[in-house]
């Protein structure tokens, strides 16, 4: 997968792509990044890429153009790039749209910024997504959400495939609690039922855990 960050600060990525997931991607051959510099696609002296709004109103507004013309020249160098905007009007993220998302060939996130972008640029693009009901001061830190979420599902990236598999989400389901090493942390042990070696009986404590833990915590998702 190519993923084309479209962002007037391309510098905010440097240190989350060469860490964690995101670097492992990188490495096996999964996942290759482009950072689209948005100030290359202005054409004043200053590389202007917002403007006050029409109409009147507080801040600023980022400009169609800079961004239509990035988005133009990504899809001349691949032709079937799903383009999205991070966006507050957009469904929010889930482990279903990512796991789609992790299908495409090319992937452009475009990061707005300061009130939001100019609305003629939703005609560019294929679909808007948030992360969550909350504001944040640019779309950069989304974007790094959506691609975490989405390298993680490629193929090759996680060293035992059967841990995307069984992770919160993917079942409808939370995650069912985990132990590690020591046996005896501060006077709270680990549930027998995992020191029994009966892989079959830890299966069910685990099915059971996971939906106890799901109505007790997050009941909208058995009601979905």
């Amino acid at each position: 997968m190519h993923v084309h960050l479209v962002t007037i600060f391309p510098e905010f990525f440097a240190t989350p792509l060469a860490v964690g997931i995101p670097k492992r991607a990188r490495d096996v051959g999964a996942l290759r990044v482009s950072l689209v510099d948005l100030r290359e696609y202005t054409n004043d002296r200053h590389r202007s890429t917002d403007d006050y709004p029409y109409g009147g109103g507080p801040g600023m507004v980022m400009k169609a153009e800079p961004i239509i013309d990035a988005l133009e020249a990504v899809r001349a160098g691949a032709p079937r790039v799903r383009r999205v905007l991070l966006s507050p009007r957009g469904p929010v993220l889930s482990h279903a749209r990512a796991a789609a998302l992790a299908l495409e060939s090319d992937l452009a996130l475009v990061c707005g910024r300061y009130e939001g972008v100019d609305e003629r640029v939703r005609h560019f693009v294929d679909e808007e997504l948030s992360i969550g009901d909350y504001v944040l001061s640019g779309g950069e830190a989304a974007a790094l959400v959506v691609l975490d979420a989405v390298a993680r599902l490629l193929p090759g990236v996680l060293g035992n495939a059967e841990s995307a598999a069984t992770e919160s989400f993917v079942s409808g389901l939370l995650e069912y609690p985990h132990y590690t090493r020591p046996e005896i942390v501060r006077g709270i042990g680990v549930p027998p039922i995992l020191l029994s070696g009966d892989h079959a009986a830890v299966a069910r404590w685990r099915e059971a855990q996971a939906r106890e833990l799901t109505n007790r915590v997050r009941p909208d998702l058995v009601e979905e």
